[in-house]
């Protein structure tokens, strides 16, 4: 029992050493650990490819299930509970260890910025509206495009034939950028808990213990393909929320499949927009409203019917689960927490500043 517990607390020493030095020594570790982080977390999404469904969403329940009914029989049949919390604590650890050691640390690789050369500054009101008007512009082109029932709202698409799409979005960025090899298979529909993540405000979860990308089948259609190549681009060791958003930016525009590619588009003006708003809500309302193509209006249509879905799901365990992804982020450098996956915006325009 005490070498269990001993075991234990060595795994989770081990680990947070691990974090104290990679913080510190960022260099002497990347980019040899993202290579073996990637290779590990290759392995695992090959074993897990067996099913379409989020495997680690399965055992989370059976091995919960499994505590509460041996806690039952321990206490009922008067065994030792000392005895019986040393496996507990075993498990955790060992839990811990592979999500930390195998993944988590690459919070502390170098920013994708450097990776692929693209200059990242603070940027003017001028440049933020130009940028959110080409994103804006670029989106209507391919609005037009999606398929639409009478009314005008997306046709919804099946989710295994995207998550397939999605899982493979990255290969052709490889080549140009080999910070994006790694595994292209599938995301995963997150089948039990996807509901639960939903009312909590989250739109994906990205699992380094199984190496599995999951999105919950609930995620409204015109978003759906950028949140599956944002989990897919954590398999690929990216860790960082804005550096996973511009990934899937990169990878939705990048692909031949017009529902990815507006996808990229609605989701880049998205989130340029909502910086344009804190900056200047006349301007950004005056800019939303000004075209009335019908490209425009459909996206006008699409966020509304975005918002409805999200909306549904607005509960008071959202403040709780933003609290603590808040907290995990803060926890492995990334000083905004939160906030950080709407840093998207500088990224996004850099590229188009470097693009026009």
């Amino acid at each position: 029992m005490k070498k269990r517990y001993l075991a234990a607390l060595i795994l989770i020493a081990f680990s947070g050493i691990s974090m104290l030095l990679f913080k510190e020594f960022q260099g002497a570790f990347f980019p040899a650990y993202r290579n073996i982080s990637k290779t590990w977390i290759l392995i695992l999404s090959d074993l897990m490819s067996f099913s379409k469904v989020a495997i680690w969403d399965i055992a989370a329940l059976v091995l919960a299930l499994s505590f509460i009914i041996t806690l039952i029989l321990v206490i009922v049949k008067q065994k030792n509970v000392l005895s019986y919390f040393s496996y507990v604590t075993l498990i955790a650890a060992v839990l811990i260890f592979l999500a930390v050691d195998g993944w988590m640390l690459n919070h502390y690789a170098p920013k994708l910025k450097d990776e692929l050369s693209l200059n990242v500054r603070e940027y003017s009101f001028d440049e933020l509206y130009e940028t959110t008007k080409y994103y804006f512009d670029e989106a209507a082109k391919y609005a037009v495009e999606m398929e639409r029932d009478a009314e005008g709202h997306v046709v919804r698409s099946d989710f295994y034939e995207l998550a397939s799409i999605a899982g493979s979005s990255y290969k052709q960025l490889e080549e140009a950028y080999p910070i994006f090899k790694g595994s292209n298979k599938p995301v995963k529909k997150l089948s039990l808990i996807g509901e639960y993540l939903m009312y909590n405000g989250i739109v994906g979860m990205f699992m380094p213990i199984s190496g599995e990308a999951g999105v919950p089948a609930s995620v409204p259609i015109v978003p759906m393909p950028f949140t599956m190549a944002h989990e897919a681009g954590h398999r690929l060791g990216l860790a960082a929320e804005q550096e996973a958003n511009f990934a899937a930016f990169l990878a939705c525009i990048s692909n031949k499949d017009v529902r990815f590619i507006y996808s990229g588009y609605y989701n880049a003006f998205s989130y340029c927009f909502s910086a344009l708003y804190r900056s200047d809500p006349d301007k950004a309302r005056q800019l939303y409203n000004s075209e009335s193509e019908r490209g425009y209006e459909l996206i006008r249509l699409d966020r509304l019917d975005t918002s409805k879905i999200y909306a549904s799901y607005e509960s008071p365990l959202q403040e709780v689960s933003d609290q603590i992804n808040d907290t995990y982020l803060k926890t492995f450098s990334q000083e905004e927490g939160i906030r950080s996956y709407g840093l998207v915006t500088d990224y996004l325009i850099a590229w188009y500043l470097e693009k026009r």
